[in-house]
């Protein structure tokens, strides 16, 4: 399957349809993916959640009038796809700094304008290369911490490395009781909204089921899923980081398009253990809950 051609089919309709009602689940029967999937492999493909830019194409369509045109703002905004003028006017001063009228006498356009996405159709190095295995995990429990963070503008890269950073430093982990496994600590995201980009991050470890957690800690407990499991490159301290978003990345843009599979919703994450201990050879592990796809006519 052609994920660029699924993907490029939404961007085309969400161009032909800004001043419409436009919903992630027609988008996702557009592209033939379930809903969360789609949501996935849009954010991998383009860079940001598909409602933040469906917000964002909007805004800039109504910056372009306020600026080229002397039509009625109430007018723009309706072609914007708001139906009122007061939301408008709030989500353009929020996005743009100024009001659409203070917007139409400035001197030249401007500000964070998004235009129409172009897909990146070049295979990452060495993603071919990457093979995952296949494993039926039983339900587990976690304890942890839990930070609340969303991808818009990017806000999740900021957040959750500040948060491990803050976990590291405050040696976090040695709190939490009974863990299974001492030495292996998880990288949790869950509880998706697609619509908003909003996802809670955990970073915990496995316990038993009945074990309480602490004050100012949280307790999860995930279904029994089919994960494909991602070992990322052997890397330097250096590179580490970049070795995880490239494998993120190939992932979804070039594994599973070809594989016969999709997300399954849920929860994904990341397994930290010895191997990513020192400053040479890091790997870890990321793990992908997935279900065969089911092809649409």
């Amino acid at each position: 399957m052609n994920y660029v051609i699924c993907i490029q089919r939404t961007l085309d309709y969400i161009e032909e349809n800004l001043h419409e009602q436009i919903t992630l689940e027609k988008l996702a029967e557009i592209a033939c993916f379930s809903p969360f999937h789609y949501h996935r492999v849009f954010q991998a493909m383009v860079g940001e959640s598909v409602m933040d830019y469906v917000r964002k194409r909007r805004l800039t369509y109504a910056a372009e009038r306020l600026f080229y045109t002397d039509e009625k703002v109430i007018t723009i905004a309706l072609d914007a796809g708001f139906q009122y003028q007061e939301s408008f006017n709030r989500a353009f001063k929020k996005h743009f700094g100024v009001s659409p009228k203070q917007y139409r006498k400035a001197t030249r356009i401007s500000g964070p304008l998004r235009g129409k996405a172009c897909l990146n159709t070049k295979p990452l190095p060495g993603g071919d290369r990457m093979e995952p295995t296949f494993i039926t995990k039983p339900a587990f429990h976690i304890i942890g911490y839990e930070l609340k963070t969303k991808n818009e503008n990017g806000q999740n890269k900021i957040d959750i490395p500040e948060f491990w950073q803050q976990y590291i430093q405050n040696n976090l982990g040695t709190k939490i009781p009974n863990p299974l496994h001492k030495n292996v600590e998880l990288g949790i995201c869950t509880n998706f909204q697609p619509e908003t980009g909003e996802f809670d991050y955990i970073i915990g470890k496995e316990v038993t089921k009945h074990t309480q957690a602490p004050k100012g800690m949280v307790s999860i407990s995930f279904p029994e899923l089919e994960y494909a499991v991602f070992t990322t490159p052997k890397s330097n301290e250096e590179s580490f980081i970049a070795s995880i978003q490239s494998t993120w990345n190939h992932i979804f843009t070039e594994w599973f398009p070809k594989s016969g599979y999709e997300h399954c919703g849920s929860v994904e994450f990341e397994l930290y253990d010895e191997r990513c201990y020192g400053s040479e050879n890091k790997e870890i592990d990321i793990y992908i809950p997935v279900k065969k796809r089911t092809v649409k006519a």
